[in-house]
């Protein structure tokens, strides 16, 4: 199976499965985020605004700032990712992919832990991704422990398609 078969055929499970089942497991799966040590203990948390294909991450995104966490999301700028602090829903808009992203200053210093969206995750940390590489070019800069999250339907043997430039999670979380 190539790339482009592996993102056809999420595509169709997440089809399959359908916004309200996709929904309950997004609760399970940022529950099981919330739970994992290396996120619980960090102070500066780089998360994303989820299409609405992905795990959904506005309530993940409430609850890290409630617990006191400062929250870093991506915003598209041409090629790259930059990383904004996040301040509240009232600072976001909708971006180049039609994604929320924050409109406050850039955010430069440490990261303790970012969790990333993918297509498809391999349990050895291979994350296919949507095929821009936004976040392996982004992933090389931080020196941090990254996590991918996802719909346990995500995860597959990708070692076959693991190319140098691919950036490894360090952990898989899903529902």
């Amino acid at each position: 199976m190539d790339k482009q078969e592996v993102r056809r055929n999420i595509r169709e499970l997440k089809k399959e499965y359908g916004a309200e089942r996709l929904e309950a497991l997004s609760v399970e799966a940022c529950h099981n985020l919330e739970l994992n040590p290396v996120y619980d203990s960090a102070a500066v948390v780089l998360l994303y605004s989820s299409l609405p294909d992905e795990v959904d991450t506005s309530a993940l995104i409430q609850r890290a700032i409630a617990s006191g966490k400062t929250v870093v999301l991506p915003v598209v700028m041409g090629d790259e990712l930059e990383l904004r602090v996040y301040s509240g829903e009232d600072s976001l808009e909708a971006g180049s992919f039609g994604i929320l992203e924050p409109t406050g200053e850039s955010y430069i210093g440490d990261i303790d832990v970012a969790v990333v969206p993918g297509v498809a995750f391999s349990q050895d940390g291979v994350r296919l991704g949507r095929g821009k590489g936004f976040y392996d070019r982004l992933l090389t800069q931080l020196p941090c422990y990254k996590i991918g999250l996802c719909f346990s339907f995500q995860k597959m043997d990708l070692s076959a398609l693991a190319e140098p430039h691919d950036v490894l999670m360090d952990e898989i979380v899903s529902d």
